[in-house]
């Protein structure tokens, strides 16, 4: 097999609250590169500066949150002219950014939950119950479902501890999946089966064994998971995505779908969920980090 790069990067950590899952996701990542052939280096970065090392053709970005998903690192990798996995600048940021996702959403008439947005002082106008999620931060932190009104302030003054502007959604109850793309492909469909009915970042990654269930490819029928890739890949592209990206969905009873968000650097640790749906189309993990590797390019 011909490899359209040998030396390679991969960036890992950064400074953000996800910086333990980041460092695990790119630890695996180089591991599978490794195993498909790959000269690898591990760059740890513990900052916003970004020291490739001489002779790396090219860059897989496994950093997850802010300064690695929000579109920062690929600004500086592509100002540097270093090809690199994933989406450029400015679909990172639609991406991580839940309020230019929403705005996008609505744009492209892809359906999502109704909400608004608040910020220090604001007060929800939508009725209970809630779900208040920062507006720029990943791995479910910050994210509370808030029941009552007097469950709100604690959960609001929480969610305002990570970003400035807070999305206040209507909770729809539905069951929840998660579609991958890869390269253009849609993976198969997963559901998600929370404790309570709740995926926050404990049911993600405090992981003990029978807590949270992942069902691939999902017990859901034919036509909703037809519907569920479709509207993953109408999700991808609204965004101006590449390479790699898994977008959260939940099903109604009555089957509508609705799109939550697109992460655009999905976690590679031995819980996440795309290398699990990769593995359920028949794709090794090594070979889906090449897959993605050699999607690298340069961009601008």
């Amino acid at each position: 097999m011909s490899m359209k790069y040998n030396k390679v990067a991969v960036l890992m950590g950064g400074p953000s609250a996800e910086r333990e899952v980041s460092l695990r996701s790119g630890a695996a990542v180089a591991k599978g590169l490794r195993q498909a052939g790959y000269d690898v280096t591990d760059v740890d970065i513990t900052g916003h500066d970004v020291n490739i090392p001489s002779g790396a053709e090219a860059v897989f970005i496994a950093m997850h949150g802010e300064f690695g998903e929000d579109g920062q690192v690929q600004q500086i990798l592509q100002d540097r002219g270093i090809p690199f996995t994933g989406s450029g600048p400015e679909s990172s940021k639609a991406s991580f950014d839940k309020v230019l996702s929403k705005k996008i959403f609505v744009r492209n008439n892809i359906p999502t939950p109704r909400y608004e947005l608040l910020r220090a002082g604001g007060q929800a106008t939508l009725s209970f119950p809630l779900v208040v999620k920062p507006a720029r931060q990943g791995s479910s932190i910050g994210v509370h479902k808030v029941e009552t009104g007097a469950e709100w302030s604690t959960s609001f003054s929480d969610a305002l501890k990570y970003d400035e502007n807070v999305i206040v959604e209507e909770f729809v109850k539905g069951r929840e999946l998660t579609a991958g793309i890869v390269c253009g492909r849609a993976l198969p469909v997963i559901e998600i089966v929370a404790p309570d009915n709740w995926y926050d970042f404990e049911a993600k990654y405090k992981y003990t064994k029978g807590k949270t269930e992942y069902l691939v490819p999902a017990p859901i029928s034919s036509k909703a998971t037809e519907e569920c890739q479709k509207l993953a890949m109408d999700v991808f592209r609204s965004l101006g995505c590449e390479g790699m990206g898994r977008i959260d969905f939940l099903l109604t009873d009555d089957e509508k779908l609705y799109a939550l968000e697109l992460n655009n650097i999905p976690g590679f640790t031995e819980t996440s969920l795309l290398p699990k749906a990769a593995a359920s189309a028949g794709i090794s993990f090594s070979g889906l980090c090449d897959m993605i590797m050699q999607s690298a390019r340069k961009h601008g």
